[in-house]
């Protein structure tokens, strides 16, 4: 248990230490050491600024708050819930934001953070927005601290609204791409079993006038057609997810998109390879496809599994800018 005396108040620190880490959880816990450091730098209170003090006792309370959704232990089923709406995660952004402003508010000295200031609300705020401007044209002197103080509480409430309105964004899309992962899943799985049932109900074979039936598992086929099919579908995504994997950029949001997307890709991928293979088997290729053996067919599922990345590169773009909105990052800074 950790307890800090700044300026007359108490700040309990964190009582009970979750053994669950996680990259968030390191973030938020950096910055409220430094809310408390930035604390316990103010000194006693002023009492000629009673708005300072209030500002200070607010940035205390929320500070609790944070510890309070770093330490929260909750069962199993609950977890999953807080886990799947992920409303501890934004709590605790939400709470470190408003101590963040409150000890802002409760320097006196506030404008001497104006130009950390700046760049912070500039990376979540347009260039026109009316509180970043006024931020922005905020001279010291020019007006009472009190309305001083007003145009930094607004300007930074503001950029910490849109960040955490981008977290939100970013729990959604998460959200939505494990529901379509588990529909993917169904869909993969009910296949296979069809194949497996009734073998020629999904017929993984190809023939033509020219050349001899061709199989994923011979000359003749089989119960585990669609299996292979899937699996080496699931191949070709993989080279993709790899691909993916490799260009994209370290992210510190609350909500990682990477491993999802790649799930989409592997469980698309199968299905696609699956689709691709009856087109072939139909005819819809012919006079431009030809399959002549085992290998080439094989090879075609993978090639197949691997076009998914047609359709996922819309879904990959649209991820990577609600990912920029929820962790900007300046563009000479982004690796592609």
């Amino acid at each position: 248990m950790v307890w800090l005396s700044v300026g007359g108040a108490t700040i309990k620190g964190m009582v009970e230490r979750t053994p669950k880490v996680t990259d968030w959880r390191l973030v938020v816990q950096s910055r409220l050491d430094r809310v408390r450091a930035d604390l316990a730098a103010l000194g006693a209170p002023d009492p000629l600024d009673p708005e300072g003090t209030v500002w200070r006792e607010t940035a205390v309370r929320e500070a609790a708050v944070v510890d309070d959704m770093l330490a929260r232990k909750e069962s199993r089923w609950k977890a999953v819930a807080s886990w799947w709406s992920g409303w501890h995660i934004e709590r605790a952004w939400r709470s470190l934001h408003e101590a963040e402003i409150a000890t802002v508010a409760a320097e006196k000295g506030f404008l001497g953070r104006v130009p950390g200031l700046k760049a912070r609300v500039a990376a979540n705020l347009v260039e026109d927005d009316p509180r970043r401007k006024a931020l922005e044209e905020l001279r010291p002197g020019e007006f009472t601290p009190a309305i001083e103080r007003a145009i930094v509480v607004d300007a930074l409430r503001a950029a910490f609204d849109n960040s955490d309105f981008a977290h939100a964004g970013s729990r959604a899309l998460r959200n939505k791409l494990i529901a379509a992962s588990v529909v993917l899943f169904v869909i993969n799985t009910v296949l296979g079993v069809v194949g497996l049932a009734k073998p020629g109900l999904l017929p993984m074979c190809v023939s033509s006038e020219r050349l001899p039936s061709v199989c994923p598992g011979g000359k003749s086929s089989s119960a585990a057609d669609v299996w292979l099919v899937q699996l080496l579908g699931a191949f070709g995504a993989v080279l993709a997810a790899v691909v993916l994997l490799l260009r994209r950029r370290p992210s510190l949001s609350p909500y990682v998109m990477i491993g999802y997307q790649a799930i989409i890709k592997i469980l698309l991928g199968s299905a696609l390879a699956v689709v691709g293979i009856l087109a072939l088997g139909a005819g819809v290729t012919t006079g431009l496809i030809g399959i002549a053996s085992q290998a080439a067919l094989l090879l075609w599922a993978v090639i197949l599994g691997y076009s998914q990345q047609l359709a996922t590169r819309l879904l990959d773009s649209y991820a990577d800018r609600v990912m920029d909105q929820a962790r900007p990052m300046p563009a000479t800074e982004a690796p592609r």
